[in-house]
């Protein structure tokens, strides 16, 4: 199993009332624990792309950021968690070219994943003028863009389209990936259909619903049981399931604690729910503006020790690793940003030294060797 990170821009009220400048402190601080992340053998990081989602994600231009850390860094693969390619929102063509460009710049680092949006408060903006007021018809727009992407950065001139929501005529686009082949594709998926129909078109999946250990059996099993009969929509199958959680690592179990205490990972995560209304919200989850109660410390006491918490010190974060790993999970991506920037940082440096080096003994990115093999 790989590990990465995940970061969004999170800018929350309480943070804004006190830093003027907290937007900026926000984008510089997750990219320093980016830069870390790259130093302490973490393989993948994550950046979403979203708009109008204030307060949860600042993160509009994901592209411009994995510029930066393609300079930035040196090992890391930086992928769009994701890049959105519905017409309305990306022409297909200028996603091509910035996948194909983010390619050279990051020396065939790029990881490139799509999705449909966060929710109605994001999609439904750019579809305002179209009248489309149902998020489900994001599907049938995604699925008119998504298997022309390896043709234009795999034909010299690319053949030109004419679908229902797009069109392109026979152009030249530039530039191509660097090197043989194109960055590997990930979908980002939210129930166990779309984890399966990933699967079909032979793409990798984002689980950014999948935060728990629990969660994960139904959805491996949809996944791997189609992908083994992908007809990939690329130039190779990515047999790749990423699955997203927490992740508060101390040198021991009451500093893993308190790293908790200090955070407002609550507040995030009903931030998830306020705009991601895709989701199912749970029963325990209360209607925005109402928010998730941050847990007491007894309550956090009780998360130690817990199938696939990663809350603790070394020892207990490796041993939640593990079972994540055991269970099936291809990488292991941990949200972060909610925590002050010293606490995230002593996770990432943990992690490095202590859990990394232990579950992934492989010094080349998963993606580097299909990518490779299919060349």
């Amino acid at each position: 199993m790989e590990f990465g990170l995940f970061i969004q821009g999170y800018v929350p009220q309480h943070r804004r009332d006190v830093d003027p400048d907290a937007e900026h402190t926000a984008f510089m601080e997750e990219l320093d624990l980016v830069i870390a992340a790259d130093k302490a053998g973490f393989k993948y990081v994550w950046l979403p792309e979203h708009h109008f989602l204030d307060e949860y994600s600042h993160m509009s231009a994901n592209d411009a950021i994995a510029g930066y850390l393609a300079h930035a860094t040196e090992r890391i693969h930086i992928g769009s968690g994701i890049f959105n390619p519905l017409p309305q929102v990306n022409h297909p063509a200028k996603v091509a070219e910035r996948v194909a460009m983010l390619d050279h710049l990051t020396g065939g680092r790029f990881e490139f994943g799509t999705g449909r949006g966060a929710g109605s408060h994001e999609i439904l903006g750019f579809l305002h003028k179209e009248g489309i007021t149902d998020t489900s018809h994001t599907k049938e727009i995604w699925e008119d863009v998504i298997g022309e992407f390896a043709k234009m950065w795999t034909q010299d001139t690319y053949e030109g389209y004419e679908g229902k929501f797009w069109s392109l005529p026979p152009r030249k686009v530039l530039p191509k990936p660097w090197g043989k082949g194109h960055p590997a594709m990930w979908y980002a998926a939210g129930n166990v259909t779309s984890y399966a129909m990933a699967a079909r078109k032979g793409l990798g999946v984002l689980g950014f619903s999948v935060g728990a250990l629990d969660e994960l059996a139904p959805v491996l099993e949809a996944y791997k049981r189609d992908i083994v009969n992908a007809e990939p929509v690329g130039a190779f199958v990515n047999d790749n399931l990423m699955v997203t959680t927490g992740a508060f690592v101390a040198e021991t179990d009451q500093g893993a604690v308190d790293h908790a205490l200090r955070s407002s990972m609550t507040y995030l995560q009903s931030n998830v729910f306020r705009y991601h209304d895709t989701f199912p919200r749970p029963e325990w989850v209360p209607p925005w503006p109402q928010t998730i109660p941050m847990p007491s410390a007894d309550d956090l006491w009780e998360t130690v020790g817990q199938p696939g918490s990663v809350m603790g010190d070394p020892d207990q974060a490796l041993k939640a690793c593990q079972q994540w790993a055991d269970a099936g999970a291809d990488q292991l991506v941990f949200g972060m940003g909610s925590s002050e920037r010293a606490d995230d940082l002593k996770t990432i440096a943990l992690l490095g030294e202590h859990v990394i080096p232990k579950i992934d003994t492989d010094p080349v990115h998963r993606t580097t060797r299909l990518r490779e093999a299919a060349a």
